[in-house]
C-alpha cells in the first residue's frame, strides 16, 4: 500500500511548517501548500527530503476558488489520493478595536479564514468519501482559543472567522462520519509565531504569557503533536471534537 498522503495548508511556516515537517517523519507523503512564502516553502520541502520523505509544494490562495481546484489537480496528479488535510492556512491583520474595522479587512478575513477552509475540506471530502471511492480520511482545522475568548481590542474579525470554523467543524464531521471521513479542530492559544507580527505586535505572545496558567507561550511544534495525535489511528474515535493547546488560557 502507498504511503499516505497529507496537505497542509499555509505550511511555508509556524504550526504549518512544523506539521509538515511533523507528519514527513511519520511517513506521510506532505503538500506543502503556500501563498507568498515560496522560498519557506521550498525549504520545507528540502528539509523533508534530507530526512528522506518526499514532499511538494503547491502555491496556491485558499481564498480563490479556483485556485483551490487546481491544487486539487495538481494532488490528484501527482499522488492519485488524498489521506489527511490539515486546514492551517489563515490571516489576519493589525489589532484595532471595531470603531477601526472596514468591510474591505473583514471580508478578506473572511475569505481566507471561512471561505477558503471550507473550499479544501469540499475537495478533500469528494476524493476520501467512500460514497466516492474513496478510502476515507481525516481533516484537522486551525481554529483558534480567540473563537471562545472573542480577542476584544484586539482581532473580533478574526475571532469571529475562527468561532465559524468551530461550528463548521461540527457540523461537516457529523455529516461526513458515515462516509470514512473524521473532522476535528486543534484551538491553539499563544504560540511563538511570525502571525503576532502581521498583527503589529511581534513580542505579543511575551506580553500575555502571564496569563496563561502554564506561565508561557507555546510552540509550533506542541500543536503540531496534537494534529498530528488527530490525524492518526489512534483517534479512530474522535470525531467533531476540538483540542486546546493553550496551556489552560
Amino acid at each position: 500500500m502507498s504511503k499516505k498522503v497529507a496537505l497542509i495548508t499555509g505550511a511555508s511556516r509556524g504550526i504549518g511548517r512544523a506539521t509538515a515537517l511533523l507528519l514527513a517523519r511519520h511517513g506521510y507523503q506532505v503538500c506543502v501548500n503556500f501563498n507568498k512564502n515560496e522560498i519557506e516553502a521550498k525549504d520545507v520541502v528540502q528539509q523533508i527530503s534530507d530526512s528522506g520523505g518526499y514532499a511538494i509544494s503547491i502555491k496556491a490562495d485558499i481564498a480563490d476558488e479556483k485556485q483551490v481546484i487546481q491544487m486539487f489537480e495538481v494532488i490528484d496528479d501527482k499522488f492519485g489520493q488524498l489521506d489527511v488535510l490539515v486546514n492551517n492556512a489563515g490571516i489576519l491583520f493589525t489589532q484595532c478595536t471595531i470603531a477601526e474595522l472596514d468591510s474591505t479587512r473583514m471580508n478578506k478575513i473572511f475569505m481566507t479564514n471561512i471561505t477558503g477552509t471550507i473550499l479544501c475540506a469540499r475537495e478533500a471530502v469528494k476524493r476520501m468519501s467512500l460514497k466516492t471511492g474513496g478510502h476515507g480520511g481525516a481533516i484537522v482545522n486551525l481554529s483558534s482559543r480567540a473563537a471562545v475568548l472573542g480577542s476584544p481590542h484586539e482581532y473580533l474579525d478574526y475571532a469571529a472567522s475562527k468561532g465559524a470554523i468551530d461550528t463548521f467543524t461540527i457540523g461537516l464531521a457529523r455529516e461526513v462520519a458515515d462516509q470514512g471521513i473524521r473532522v476535528n479542530a486543534v484551538r491553539p492559544g499563544l504560540i511563538y509565531t511570525d502571525m503576532h507580527a502581521d498583527g503589529g505586535e511581534k513580542s505579543r505572545v511575551e506580553r500575555l504569557s502571564q496569563s496563561v496558567p502554564l506561565q508561557r507561550g507555546g510552540y509550533p511544534e506542541e500543536v503540531a503533536e496534537a494534529i498530528y495525535w488527530l490525524v492518526s489511528a489512534k483517534a479512530a474515535f474522535t470525531t467533531g471534537t476540538f483540542i486546546d493547546v493553550s496551556g489552560g488560557r
